[in-house]
């Protein structure tokens, strides 16, 4: 086979083997790669109601066609598995060199099933595979794991693995790679947890092989011209990386503040991506093949939050700062370098604790309940609570079970701000009306990457639609979902499609795997993913009540900004969604639907 390399490795975790199949190539045709193929295998394997937690789920690495090839950004991989955090099925991305890697070693594929009586590691050497015990590194950090596992292998591996947040099931714990890239929500990282797998450690020599050599030379070509030329992906995420947002999204009145009580954060420039370049920016950083380079290595070079890393991204400083009401940006620096090293999301961490902040202020929460008073604004508390969290201690315990859990066990679940339990990213849906029906409809709960409408909304990219407006929001939205399915089951980046689209995509894949993807054939395979997606949930005991937003964000008008008055439309643009889509009334999937897709 030409993109894929024909090859999944089924690792029995309870009986300690591990074989190597063929991949079908009418499902890889199908379902492209990585989210779409790894969620296809999933699905057929494994029982939609399965406990997320529970040796009968089964955890898939995935790689796409593209991955560890030369086209524009092509390091991806996912994780595949139902989420604990959610219920839903789980499709993390990462980036870093360990997908690329993974092909190298000669897999597309690594299905994981039932569970080890002891922590162990997954080696991988090319045709040489087999488990290792972890008893040495489990309730090491995610770097220390790293470190050690290097040394006693080979100094060229690439390593996934987790940290004592997955070891310990936070309910949004991450796979970490590369030390500081993540296959980052919905909690990835605790089923590997619990399955007492602790690293998958790889070393491939074996590269990829594309069917038409020239022909993909030129479509790379062609894309990266388109890529160089953007103001986005050679000017504002070259420069600041995705913290460029942090004020462009604060002058639209979106940027979700104090638990999303208004879209304004008064102390902005001091959390912005000008200020990370100014004073804590040592070099940008890029993934495998990646021209775009929107990773930071920062440093805090003085006081108590003093340390270097890597970080933070746009949604860390948002979760961590405006959203806590925190304006000390070493501190929201310092709180995600915990993050990566102890291995959890800090979307929902941050949303979580400022959850609990508003329990707090509304007299929901007490001293007795902390230990420490939780208000607004204090940087000490979120940066304590970051490690008590990843290592489930005192109240750290009920933070790691996310911020719906966590309002439930208090009586005040709508303080929650979050779709099917996860929490939103950080843009107000009331600011933004496409993205609060990205938002309720996602298939993996509170997701900006699943349908970026930021892009048209925000930033007129590929053309710009009023943010206020829930007019072809519907539409929109459906189109951005489509092919973000196909972007994400190719193995390139998101972040490319700010300049390039589905005709690009399409022609990496037809002269990388031989096989003619028009436009209209790979942008069907995004939408039959998505449905795909959406046909386990439902199955999983989800229905139409699921796809909605906070009380907040229906009811409660913004206070203040461009959006002053405004409320999510999300009922309006449901329903057209809901048409556009081939579903019922009920959001189900019509049997035409299904068969014209395939599934």
């Amino acid at each position: 086979m030409f993109g894929w390399t024909g090859k999944i490795l089924r690792i029995n975790l309870s009986e300690k083997s591990v074989g190597v199949e063929d991949l079908n190539r009418k499902l890889a045709q199908d379902y492209i790669g990585a989210r779409g193929l790894g969620t296809k295998i999933f699905t057929d394997e494994v029982d939609p109601k399965v406990d997320p937690l529970s040796p009968d789920n089964k955890l898939i690495f995935a790689t796409g066609p593209l991955t560890g090839t030369n086209a524009v950004s092509a390091g991806r991989y996912n994780v595949i598995t139902k989420a604990p955090l959610t219920g839903t099925i789980a499709a993390s991305n990462s980036g870093g060199y360990f997908g690329s890697e993974l092909k190298y070693a000669g897999y597309d594929l690594l299905v994981f099933e039932g569970k080890a009586d002891q922590p162990v590691y997954l080696y991988i050497k090319d045709d040489l595979a087999e488990l290792r015990s972890a008893e040495h590194v489990w309730g090491k950090t995610t770097f220390e794991t790293d470190d050690i596992l290097r040394e006693e292998t080979c100094p060229d591996v690439k390593i996934a693995c987790i940290g004592p947040a997955g070891e310990k099931r936070v309910r949004y714990a991450c796979i970490i790679n590369d030390k500081n890239r993540a296959a980052g929500r919905s909690g990835v990282g605790a089923v590997m947890g619990s399955k007492n797998l602790k690293a998958v450690v790889v070393r491939g020599t074996k590269g990829v092989t594309v069917a038409d050599p020239q022909r993909f030379k030129n479509a790379v070509d062609e894309a990266m011209t388109k890529v160089k030329a953007n103001a986005v992906t050679s000017g504002g995420l070259p420069t600041y990386g995705s913290a460029v947002l942090v004020n462009i999204l604060n002058s639209h009145g979106a940027l979700p503040t104090r638990n999303f009580q208004t879209g304004i954060f008064p102390e902005v420039e001091k959390i912005s991506g000008e200020t990370m370049a100014e004073k804590n920016t040592i070099r940008k950083k890029a993934c495998m093949g990646c021209p775009i380079a929107c990773g930071r290595v920062t440093e805090v070079k003085t006081g108590k939050f003093a340390g270097q890393g890597e970080g933070p991204e746009y949604e860390a400083i948002w979760s961590m700062g405006a959203d806590c009401g925190i304006s000390q940006l070493d501190a929201i620096i310092k709180a995600n370098y915990i993050s990566n090293e102890l291995g959890f999301d800090p979307i929902s961490y941050g949303a979580t604790l400022a959850c609990a902040m508003e329990l707090w202020e509304k007299g929901y929460l007490s001293e007795s309940d902390t230990q420490i008073p939780l208000i607004f604004g204090d940087a000490d508390v979120m940066v304590g609570f970051a490690t008590k969290t990843g290592y489930r201690e005192g109240f750290g315990d009920l933070l790691a079970e996310g911020s719906y859990r966590l309002g439930e066990k208090y009586g005040h679940a709508e303080l929650s701000m979050s779709a099917k339990k996860q929490e939103y990213p950080a843009y107000d849906p009331r600011a933004i009306q496409g993205i609060g029906l990205e938002y309720a409809t996602s298939n993996r709960g509170g997701c900006h990457v699943r349908g970026y409408t930021i892009s048209a909304e925000v930033l007129g990219i590929p053309a710009a639609f009023d943010p206020l407006e829930t007019k072809d929001k519907a539409s929109l939205t459906k189109a951005f979902q489509d092919v973000t399915a196909l972007v994400d089951s190719s193995g390139i980046c998101l972040f490319t499609t700010f300049a390039i689209g589905g005709e690009e995509v399409a022609a990496f894949l037809s002269s990388a795997t031989g096989i003619d993807y028009t436009l209209e054939k790979a942008l069907l395979a995004g939408e039959r993913i998505w449905n795909l997606e959406r046909q386990f949930n439902m199955n999983a005991g989800l229905s139409k009540s699921d796809d909605t937003l906070a009380p907040r964000i229906l009811n409660e008008a913004l206070p203040e900004g461009p959006g002053e008055g405004k409320v999510s439309g999300l009922e309006e643009m449901l329903k057209e969604y809901y048409q556009l889509r081939g579903w019922s009334e009920e959001g189900k999937i019509l049997p035409q639907t299904k068969e014209r897709l395939g599934l």
